[in-house]
């Protein structure tokens, strides 16, 4: 990456900010499932446009397809939160990536770094070897589901523990961690949480990261963490805190996400019996396979964009993007690109959604995709051939979605058999 960066002094608010429309943006009342009416004007009038973030700054806005790829992947454009350009999603995002920076917010030299001590642990053949494991977390939760009272609530039942206990199996927390990582990032992302329950929240877990760190040292076994502590702690290729920070990085990551997709999904599927019928009477691997993709496409539940900032002048369909520029890359909406994905409003359990970007672009591509798939997979394809008459008890519209979070998704499924 060039050395050139923005000043290290952070610059006010520009004067006249209030005349561009303020991003996040509010979906239609009654369309949990479309993306906000003025992200579609955005894309079809403007497509790269300047927006006016939370704290009153301005950033270059761009919802193609085709500026993911040429933005994520431009090296002119960084990733790196240290720098005054940055722009946080929220004041507890700020408060976060101040205290510990991850591999998400870094420069490329300490990303790349971190990145190949971690990657060889997340490979999709090394996360297979944990296929059998996901497999029975998922047939134990829908046992309790299945024994307990109905209705009962999709989300807190089987969609957030399911996600959480994957993501702690391969990195190795046990059981009795489950409930401490869960509520403390459920904290971290909301928006509405502050700078210091989220600082808090996050030195929590990293603290209690620190302790199995120790314990995974003091007796090794297969999962991530004690990759981590023998073979790169132990050596110091590794500092504790930058294991612990990147394992914390990968909780949050893969319980979040992957949570609200196996809600998020359900619900979409639901609302399309259709193909949620071809889904549960087919033993084609490929069509659950597919299915995923184009869920992951259609729905791409982090909602926040991709945040970078220009370190140099950039020239981009007659647009300046100039150094120093906050620049945020909407993944939600490239997934929504019609000159890339025709018709791409419409759910299709049969397209081709490989070209999606839910996992982001370039180097900074989510780290634990395969274990995202592996759990989508595994979540979607044993829920409804164990529960074939799965069934939505309330009205969509009187389900409380997560327009305040970082990640979106539903509060609660009620749902019965």
């Amino acid at each position: 990456m060039s050395d050139t960066a923005p000043s290290r002094t952070t610059p006010e608010a520009p004067s006249g900010s209030e005349e561009y429309p303020a991003f996040p943006m509010r979906r239609a009342p009654g369309c949990p499932f479309d993306q906000p009416p003025g992200l579609r004007a955005l894309q079809a009038e403007q497509p790269l446009a300047k927006v006016r973030l939370w704290n009153g700054r301005t950033a270059w806005l761009a919802t193609r397809h085709a500026y993911h790829q040429a933005l994520l992947g431009d090296p002119r454009l960084s990733a790196d939160a240290s720098l005054p350009g940055w722009p946080p999603a929220s004041p507890g995002t700020a408060e976060r990536v101040r205290r510990a920076p991850t591999i998400l917010t870094m420069n490329d030299r300490e990303h790349d770094r971190i990145r190949g001590m971690v990657d060889p642990s997340l490979t999709p053949e090394r996360v297979a070897e944990i296929g059998p494991a996901v497999q029975e977390i998922v047939d134990g939760l829908i046992d309790d589901m299945l024994a307990g009272p109905k209705p009962a609530d999709l989300v807190e039942a089987f969609a957030e523990p399911a996600a959480a206990r994957a993501i702690c199996r391969l990195l190795g927390v046990p059981p009795e961690g489950y409930g401490f990582l869960q509520r403390n990032t459920n904290l971290i992302v909301r928006h509405g949480s502050s700078p210091q329950d989220v600082g808090a929240a996050n030195d929590a877990i990293i603290d209690y990261l620190y302790g199995l760190l120790d314990e995974k040292r003091a007796h090794p076994s297969d999962e991530l963490l004690s990759t981590l502590a023998v073979e790169q702690v132990a050596t110091g290729r590794l500092t504790r805190r930058d294991a612990a920070v990147t394992c914390a990085l990968l909780l949050l990551a893969g319980h979040e996400t992957t949570g609200n997709m196996i809600a998020l999904g359900s619900l979409l599927l639901l609302q399309h019996p259709d193909q949620l019928a071809e889904l549960r009477e087919s033993d084609d691997p490929e069509l659950i396979t597919g299915a995923v993709e184009e869920l992951l496409r259609y729905l791409n539940v982090p909602q926040m964009g991709r945040r970078r900032v220009a370190l140099e002048d950039i020239e981009l369909d007659g647009h300046t993007i100039c150094a120093g520029d906050s620049v945020v890359v909407s993944g939600d909406m490239a997934n929504r690109d019609p000159l890339v994905f025709p018709d791409p409003d419409r759910l299709d359990i049969h397209r081709d959604a490989s070209r999606h970007v839910a996992f982001s672009w370039g180097v900074h591509q989510c780290p634990g995709r395969a274990l995202v798939r592996l759990t989508l997979r595994t979540a979607y394809r044993t829920l409804y051939r164990r529960i074939p008459t799965l069934t939505l008890v309330a009205p969509v519209e009187e389900l409380r979605f997560k327009e305040d979070n970082m990640v979106y998704g539903v509060y609660e499924l009620p749902v019965t058999w």
